[in-house]
């Protein structure tokens, strides 16, 4: 999916708590929505995680957590190509895009 469309999504849960955005994600109908609550939910726990095998970071809030920076990178595209008339071809970009989320207890 492109970056621009995931960033539509990624825009209305920056700031949020976590449980708040997986709400929001949960309502949105757009097919980035699933994919940036994937994303969310793997931060989250990894967020757990950490809390639990860390001990620099026994002082984590979980249940604190808010989405500090949500972002959505360009990746590259796949090239392809279709035919068109007389025998020439028009090229098709397959578009990907990197999601990043950064949840802070601050």
């Amino acid at each position: 999916m492109s970056a621009q469309k995931m960033r539509e999504v990624v825009r209305q849960i920056q700031g949020l708590p976590v449980a708040h955005a997986q709400a929001v994600l949960a309502v949105v109908p757009r097919k980035g929505a699933r994919v940036v609550a994937k994303t969310l939910e793997s931060a989250a726990a990894n967020a757990e995680d950490l809390k639990l095998h860390k001990p620099e970071y026994q002082d984590i809030r979980i249940e604190a957590l808010r989405v500090k920076l949500a972002i959505a990178g360009t990746a590259g595209s796949i090239k392809r190509f279709t035919p068109k008339a007389r025998g020439s071809a028009g090229p098709i970009l397959k578009r990907n895009c990197h999601v990043k989320i950064v949840l802070s207890d601050e």
